[in-house]
């Protein structure tokens, strides 16, 4: 019987962006994604993983692309996965394409 995790991670929509993630006092990790998308699909663990190690320290999520595209567009995601993190409203990192756990983790720290 597998158990299911405690998912920590937020979910990011055009209604919730600017106050979850650009108006946090916390740096925030925002995972570009959509369902349909294979090396998304990858990031998920990942994803996942980090939003419970951060929690309280950092606010990792996902916004999906297309019931946000508004929110995509702003930040010029042409390809998916992007991950971006934002520290102060501000894009501290961003990363396109299937990432590793160390490069996230790095960003978020330098962003702490």
């Amino acid at each position: 019987m597998r158990k299911e995790p405690n998912i920590m991670e937020m979910k990011f929509t055009s209604e919730n962006f600017d106050n979850e993630a650009l108006k946090s006092d916390k740096p925030v990790l925002v995972d570009f994604f959509a369902d349909w998308c294979g090396p998304c699909k990858m990031m998920a663990p990942v994803v996942e993983a980090l939003a419970s190690e951060y929690e309280g320290k950092a606010v990792v999520g996902k916004l999906n692309v297309d019931d946000a595209s508004d929110i995509a567009g702003r930040y010029g995601v042409m390809s998916i996965p992007t991950l971006i993190v934002f520290k102060n409203g501000q894009i501290s990192d961003k990363f396109v394409g299937v990432t590793s756990k160390n490069e996230l983790s790095a960003a978020l720290n330098k962003a702490l």
